[in-house]
């Protein structure tokens, strides 16, 4: 396939698995670079790229991402970041005539309180979450980018916005990771009686604190559905097929996060007792996406939670943290 398609964020969760999804159906290699040969917080730098390798499509994987801790302690950065790097990709697309986009969003963009499942029409119908709000904003202001251009110079800039991803390649942090990650981690480390977040020490298959009550429902995707959703999008749909050019991208169907913590104890193998901290917040008590536009179009997620999380562990023993920094 002779087009050209520049991947911003190739080494990410999400960008690692839309490489593999392209090597799968045939696309030549990317156009990659890393963030130390292109800063794209830099609109000039950005520019000399688009100018340098003028590509045909370009997928946005890029951007600052994590949990609720990383998202409450670094407001500024959640939102500044992800801007930058957006605006930037997008108006050096448009100034050199990308033909095809795809922006790639989060469910958090959704009101807080927003009816279940999550239409992709609830958008901006209500408050979001607090602890994720900068991210959320960024991007919101992302989809309008592409819609503007979609609406005024008729350009094909499409929207993808998935739940909540895990699977090869994620973040382990306690710090900076999401929800599952974190869970993999810790009951792990419980499991092998690694010393508690306290620096206390534990014996095998000890206790393990939680933040949260568990009683908040998530959504979780394996993450190469979602590659495989990304290269599904550029062969079979146009911005212009669907309101906003706006997709969700997801399982629908979602679990607790104390039933999610107990399917992850099966996996690794943990016997210990699981202690939920309630004086930790929950975030936003449930977020189910609608991903009936998506599916209504011919596509469907293959791998399911239990299977996906195995896969992850796998991966998380050969390449995860053993102990903490």
């Amino acid at each position: 396939m002779s087009e050209t398609i520049y991947l911003a964020g190739h080494t990410g969760l999400v960008g690692s698995a839309v490489v593999r999804a392209l090597a799968r159906h045939g696309y030549a290699e990317p156009l990659v670079a890393s963030s130390a040969e292109l800063d794209l917080r830099d609109q000039a730098a950005v520019r000399a790229f688009f100018d340098a390798h003028r590509p045909d499509v370009v997928i946005n994987a890029a951007a600052k991402v994590g949990g609720i801790m990383a998202n409450w302690e670094q407001p500024w950065e959640f939102v500044y970041v992800n801007l930058m790097i957006e605006a930037n990709l997008l108006e050096a697309a448009f100034a050199h005539g990308v033909k095809r986009f795809v922006f790639l969003g989060s469910s958090c963009i959704y009101p807080r309180e927003a009816p279940q499942p999550l239409k992709e029409e609830y958008l901006l119908t209500g408050p979001l979450e607090e602890t994720n709000r900068p991210y959320a904003i960024a991007k919101i202001a992302g989809i309008e980018m592409c819609r503007g251009l979609n609406r005024q110079y008729g350009t094909d800039y499409l929207s993808l916005m998935p739940t909540n991803l895990y699977g090869p390649g994620d973040n382990y942090d306690l710090r900076t990771s999401h929800a599952l990650a974190a869970l993999v981690r810790k009951i792990h480390e419980a499991k092998l009686g690694l010393p508690d977040e306290e620096g206390r020490p534990r014996e095998p298959q000890g206790p393990v604190t939680l933040w949260g009550s568990g009683a908040p429902r998530r959504e979780f995707l394996y993450v190469d559905d979602v590659g495989e959703a990304v290269v599904f999008a550029l062969e079979h749909v146009s911005a212009a097929s669907v309101p906003d050019g706006l997709l969700n991208v997801g399982c629908g169907e979602d679990l607790t996060l104390r039933e999610l913590a107990e399917l992850i104890q099966r996996v690794v193998g943990h016997e210990g007792e699981i202690v939920w901290d309630t004086s930790k917040p929950d975030g936003t008590p449930r977020k189910l996406m609608d991903v009936g536009r998506l599916t209504g179009l011919g596509w469907s997620p293959t791998v399911p939670l239990e299977e996906g999380l195995r896969r992850t562990y796998s991966w998380f023993c050969e390449h995860g943290p053993t102990q903490r920094a």
